[in-house]
């Protein structure tokens, strides 16, 4: 019997990407975009009769539990676009900071790190920062 309080480990999910995307433009060989998922549809087509070796399909098998759904890192996101949204961040809610410009965003870095809440979209430190980590 599997502990319901245990921490739930993600499993790694199959890129569900449409059949020959890998030999056409248009279908996403070059332009990421355009990799989708799309259903095979061909009647000897490998993919829509799930032989091995070929592209997996995506099911309902695949979806997160529910409690796990729309977080990142195990973090719900919350957008945050200047220092008095900051205030309202709880420990289990994790940071995205919007397109704002720089000086707003550094500032929001280190309150952040202050404060020890995670941001979820870390930037590169640009040449004659300091890393913030």
């Amino acid at each position: 019997m599997i502990n319901q309080n245990s921490q739930h480990i993600k499993r790694k999910k199959p890129r569900f990407l449409r059949q020959d995307w890998h030999k056409k433009i248009k279908l996403g060989s070059q332009i990421k975009k355009k990799r989708k998922w799309r259903a095979a549809k061909g009647g000897d087509s490998k993919v829509r009769l799930e032989r091995l070796g070929h592209a997996r399909r995506p099911k309902v098998g695949w979806g997160n539990r529910k409690q796990d759904r729309g977080k990142i890192k195990g973090l719900i996101p919350v957008r945050i676009e200047n220092l008095k949204q900051l205030e309202n961040i709880s420990k289990e809610q994790g940071i995205i900071i919007a397109s704002i410009g720089r000086k707003k965003k550094l500032e929001i870095i280190s309150k952040a790190k202050e404060k020890s809440i995670i941001i979820l979209n870390k930037y590169k430190p640009e040449p004659g920062q300091n890393a913030v980590k």
